[in-house]
């Protein structure tokens, strides 16, 4: 794998481990996200319900977008999980939708302005 982040498979499923600057695509979409906020732990990062790859790998044959999954992502909005313990910026949007394993990401909302009175 290439970039900052590590691959670790434990059970079957493919962790990452999300370190700022990391680079992922998805397997199963055009969908491209940089990690803005990471933790040191391995992470099970999807999109599609199928497992995020580095910008050059190539993905399982038969990998198909999960329909229950398939929210889509945006260019330009923050992902964040539901603790705000990782916060991922999406650089090409797909038809995939991002989680940790099955729990979807949130889009993060912007933090109001104050106002200038």
């Amino acid at each position: 794998m290439g970039g900052n982040g590590r691959e670790l498979s434990i059970l079957g499923k493919t962790m990452l481990t999300l370190k700022v600057g990391t680079k992922f695509r998805s397997a199963v979409c055009d969908t491209q996200i940089m990690v803005v906020r990471g933790i040191a732990e391995p992470l099970d990062l999807r999109c599609g319900g199928a497992p995020m790859l580095a910008p050059g790998a190539e993905p399982a044959v038969g990998s198909i977008l999960d329909e229950a999954f398939a929210e889509g992502t945006l260019i330009g909005k923050r992902y964040i999980d539901e603790t705000d313990r990782i916060e991922l910026l999406c650089t090409k949007g797909g038809k995939g939708s991002l989680s940790l394993g099955t729990a979807p990401l949130l889009v993060k909302q912007p933090k109001a302005l104050p106002s200038s009175d």
